[in-house]
């Protein structure tokens, strides 16, 4: 204290506690204004990874639904080329069981 040796009286406790107390207060407002702060960027960082993996995600079932498609599609060329083989097997089939047609 500035009394020096002087023993400290009432007013200079008091005096201390308010000084403390307004310290306290500061400080306080100082962490909770510095913990708001990694607060935020904590919320931003992930905030970032959430995209980034909806980003991951959403071109992965990109990809397997390319893959899908194009699986699809060779199904159904697959498909339209063995009907037409057995179109024309069923038509050899009737040509080689009818009778030959008599001609007048």
């Amino acid at each position: 204290m500035e009394n020096g040796d002087r023993p400290a009286t009432k007013q200079d406790i008091t005096e201390f506690r308010n000084e403390l107390r307004t310290e306290i207060r500061q400080t306080g407002e100082q962490l909770r204004s510095e913990f708001q702060h990694g607060f935020d960027d904590v919320k931003e960082t992930m905030r970032d990874m959430q995209t980034e993996l909806l980003k991951a995600c959403y071109g992965f079932a990109h990809r397997i639904d390319a893959g899908v498609k194009e699986s699809e599609i060779a199904d159904i060329m697959l498909r339209q080329r063995l009907t037409a083989v057995e179109f024309r097997v069923t038509e050899i089939e009737k040509r080689i069981n009818l009778p030959p047609q008599q001609t007048q």
